[in-house]
């Protein structure tokens, strides 16, 4: 049977029953996978990055320091509330459910943290092609995503392995960073080495 993608209210009422409710601001654990995100990051800075699911924006807060501007969206009205409350002034939030409301603009950097398996396969394909159309030349995609058994549509490999797949003609070099516990994966055009150097 398909499973659908979860709807925007199941955000917005986890956010309304509790600010945090995956303790990404006190969790060490969270703060040990932000701190691997960034340094998966091949740039010092990026022009224009886009966040996909920001949550309260405590990963968001790291990310605007390599990019001149960045984007950081999330389905939940109240969750954005906070994050703007307590993120920095040069990012722009917005509330917008992809694929639906995907931003337009060009990005050199996307990065989708603990998210992805919360779409249906159709939408997960979807979203992977709007964010190569949306992806500036020589741009680069962060996945991360927790790799234990969910109730959600997709599990983190599931999620991970399709969207890589839909990515590959366009982005042949997958980098898979970390492997256990959670998954941490860039996928550009070229291929860096263990340094991050092209």
């Amino acid at each position: 049977m398909v499973r659908s993608s979860l709807p925007a209210s199941y955000f917005e009422q986890k956010y309304k029953d509790d600010i945090d409710p995956w303790r990404f601001r006190t969790s060490d654990y969270e703060r040990k996978k932000y701190d691997a995100t960034i340094g998966a990051l091949t740039k010092v800075r990026y022009r224009h990055g886009l966040e996909v699911g920001c949550s309260i924006g405590v990963l968001t807060a790291l990310l605007s320091e390599r990019c001149e501007r960045l984007l950081a969206i999330d389905a939940s009205p109240t969750a954005i509330a906070e994050a703007r409350h307590n993120g920095p002034a040069r990012v722009e939030f917005r509330v917008a459910a992809i694929p639906e409301e995907f931003p337009a603009g060009s990005f050199d950097l996307i990065v989708l943290s603990e998210v992805m398996y919360y779409f249906s396969v159709r939408d997960l394909s979807r979203v992977a092609e709007l964010c190569l159309s949306r992806l500036a030349p020589e741009g680069e995609i962060i996945l991360c995503h927790w790799l234990g058994q969910t109730n959600y549509p997709l599990t983190g490999h599931q999620a991970s392995d399709l969207f890589a797949v839909a990515a590959a003609t366009r982005l042949p070099s997958r980098t898979i960073l970390h492997d256990a516990i959670y998954r941490l994966e860039r996928l550009s055009a070229r291929a860096f080495d263990a340094s991050g150097a092209g």
